[in-house]
């Protein structure tokens, strides 16, 4: 007998692991590890568990460590060092794919932010590793989570660069279809609140210094040259003009208001007199500008705000500022595309009026005048953002269509051969003669037999020759089913086993000609068919009262026939069948239907029709009376006896269609 092999002791094996981790990070190298691995009794599986422990127990000790000590920009190797030796275990397949991660998580959550920064830099440099096959399905909810948790601790205004930092990174981790990363539903984020002072008593901006003005301030040097003409005057600006123009920021934030009236109105009274400002008081001290963009590039430090600054004291510069002003026209323009762009999350009611859409016309165009005269190169700045605004829309289709993904299969994975894995190899096609292709004197196409080419070229269009009438094979409703309509009849007297319904033939056929030919075939109902034959003759008693009658026999010209058509008219005129309260007939629906013609859609709603039926029938068939007919036969089968006249008649003027409605009338009393 062999021996059995030992036991797998946890213990022994996490102080080994524990021990050989830290060989391997004095060392950083993972051979110690491969060696304790192979050496360890016990399945794979107990092994990785227990190594991955044993990493966290490492990195734990070197975070305690970095606390009491104080914490330095070369103190984060040795827990960038663990990290490493952690992606390398999972290529050697010696610890499971998510510790990485896990660890990533656990110096994260416990590091300030300064150290945060140095360990997102690590992360940012290994983007390449995470995409791998490897470890992209274990790690990518780890990393999503991570950053995440990183964007809750970071102040958006103050850690401005760092949140950047963390949304191209996902930008570069995650494909362009992600929907993690999509806002599909087209949300706001209504938590970006603008405040400013809403109290005008506690205002300043109704003491102006004048009395500074009028006895003149000393210029300091650099602030206007010597070319430039002093400002003759600056934008008088009072407390209802500051607060109208930062109440817009509530509609930039969130654009739906834009579509109630109230808010509509305000918005438009609040936007004419904004305009107003900016196009009165213009900015053409353009040089001005340049010298501050040359000062920029040459090293001048660039100081950029998250948020609007809502001071009053500020509100003169602000307005006298060629970006602040490109800043709120460009908030305009996103705003305007919101409201005329179809987004597919958009509700119903959000619909704009004619009135509102031409004063966004109007304003659009007036809005990108302004930013063209804005300096400095205003002009060029508007046709970028006139670019970026129309790509913008290709984006917005691209997500009412549901992100489908860019990535499209190649030819070579497509067309594989069924026997192996193996791609076909692409024949290049040689290119047919003239005489083939019918290009030459004669322009017949040969086909290699005189017989042949006679056929083909019967008709210089295979396209026209399909759609002949001589090769219209399938049979009309009334000469298919004329035998089984007069089997169906009880006077006639046939037996059940005699019936055309019930040789299978005939019924694989009749269904083929139903499902193109009849408006009954698709309409759901509530009768339950045990057998193909009830169905048929279910149908076929449908059919008999729709199709017109057959055609009347030759007349003998004795006086008996002619006396029992007489005694039979006078019958129909004296008991009238058809009167308003009663179902309406095929002959009925078959002479509405042609006077109702296109209006067949109004009216559908009207029918209690469902969006899916109209649907179906639009589908069905392209000729419009044919759609009118199917849409009365539904509404026939829907209402069963209920289809009367008169009911047709009121739907028809709850839908507008009066004329028709009166025209019914007359024809029902006619027929009376």
């Amino acid at each position: 007998m062999s021996p059995s092999p030992p036991l797998f002791s946890l213990p022994e094996a996490r102080t080994r692991f524990t021990n050989s981790t830290r060989d391997a990070l004095i060392n950083k190298n993972i051979k110690p590890l491969l060696s304790t691995f192979s050496q360890l009794a016990g399945s794979e599986n107990e092994k990785k568990c227990t190594l991955d422990q044993a990493f966290r127990v490492i990195l734990e000790e070197e975070i305690k460590l970095l606390s009491i000590q104080n914490i330095t920009r070369a103190s984060c190797e040795n827990v960038l060092a663990i990290i490493s030796l952690a992606i390398g275990g999972v290529t050697e397949g010696i610890c499971t794919a998510s510790t990485p991660f896990v660890l990533l998580g656990d110096v994260l959550d416990c590091l300030p932010l300064d150290q945060c920064d140095t360990i997102f830099t690590f992360v940012e440099k290994n983007v390449a590793t995470w995409k791998s096959n490897t470890f992209y399905s274990a790690g990518k909810n780890y990393l999503l989570r991570m950053c995440n948790d990183l964007l809750r601790r970071l102040s958006k205004s103050q850690n401005t660069v760092f949140c950047g930092r963390i949304q191209l990174f996902l930008a570069r981790l995650f494909p362009l279809s992600e929907k993690s990363g999509l806002n599909l539903q087209s949300q706001f984020n209504l938590e970006n609140v603008t405040v400013f002072n809403t109290n005008e008593q506690e205002s300043t901006l109704g003491q102006k210094h004048i009395e500074d003005r009028d006895e003149g301030m000393e210029v300091e040097e650099g602030e206007m040259g010597d070319d430039e003409a002093p400002t003759s005057c600056s934008i008088p600006i009072d407390y209802n003009l500051y607060r109208k123009f930062w109440s817009l920021q509530d509609y930039f934030r969130n654009p739906v208001q834009c579509y109630e009236k109230i808010s509509w109105k305000t918005f438009l009274k609040y936007s004419e007199e904004v305009l107003a400002v900016f196009k009165s008081y213009k900015l053409d001290d353009t040089q001005a500008s340049r010298k501050k963009l040359e000062e920029l590039k040459t090293g001048g430090e660039h100081v950029y705000f998250a948020k609007f600054l809502t001071s009053e004291k500020l509100m003169d510069l602000q307005l006298s500022d060629s970006n602040f002003r490109r800043h709120i026209l460009l908030q305009y323009l996103i705003l305007f595309q919101y409201l005329k762009g179809q987004v597919k999350f958009k509700s119903s009611n959000y619909v704009l009026t004619d009135e509102q859409s031409l004063w966004i016309e109007d304003t659009t165009k007036s809005v990108y005048q302004l930013l063209s005269e804005n300096p400095p190169d205003g002009e060029r700045f508007s046709k970028m953002v006139e670019h970026i605004l129309n790509t913008e829309e290709n984006w917005n289709s691209w997500k009412n269509e549901g992100c489908p993904s860019f990535v499209k299969e190649s030819v070579r994975s497509i067309c594989r051969r069924p026997s192996d894995s193996k791609p076909t190899r692409v024949v290049r096609k040689r290119t047919a003669p003239e005489d083939f292709l019918g290009k030459g004197p004669n322009k017949k196409i040969l086909m290699g037999n005189e017989e042949l080419t006679r056929l083909w070229n019967l008709c210089p269009d295979n396209m026209e020759a399909c759609k002949s009438e001589s090769r219209e094979y399938m049979p009309t409703l009334e000469e298919f089913f004329e035998e089984a309509i007069e089997q169906a009849d009880p006077e006639n007297m046939v037996e059940n086993e005699y019936k055309a319904v019930n040789n299978s033939n005939y019924g694989w056929r009749a269904l083929r000609l139903l499902a193109r030919r009849s408006p009954h075939f698709f309409q759901p109902t509530n009768q339950q068919f045990k057998s193909l034959p009830e169905y048929l003759e279910n149908m076929v008693i449908k059919l008999a009262k729709e199709l017109p009658p057959p055609s009347e026999e030759i007349k003998t010209g004795e006086d008996e026939d002619e006396e029992d058509n007489d005694a039979l008219l006078k019958e129909n005129n004296e008991s009238p069948d058809v009167r308003l309260d009663k179902p309406v007939t095929g002959d009925q629906i078959e002479l509405f239907a042609n006077k109702l013609g296109e209006q067949w859609k109004i009216l559908a709603p009207y029918l209690e029709m469902k969006d899916s039926d109209i649907k179906q029938i639009e589908s069905d068939s392209e000729d419009v009376k044919m759609r009118a007919k199917q849409l009365l036969v539904a509404w026939q089968d829907q209402e069963g006896i209920h289809a009367t006249p008169e009911n047709l008649i009121n739907a028809l003027n709850k839908s507008g269609l009066s004329d028709l409605a009166e025209s019914l009338t007359n024809d029902t009393e006619t027929s009376s």
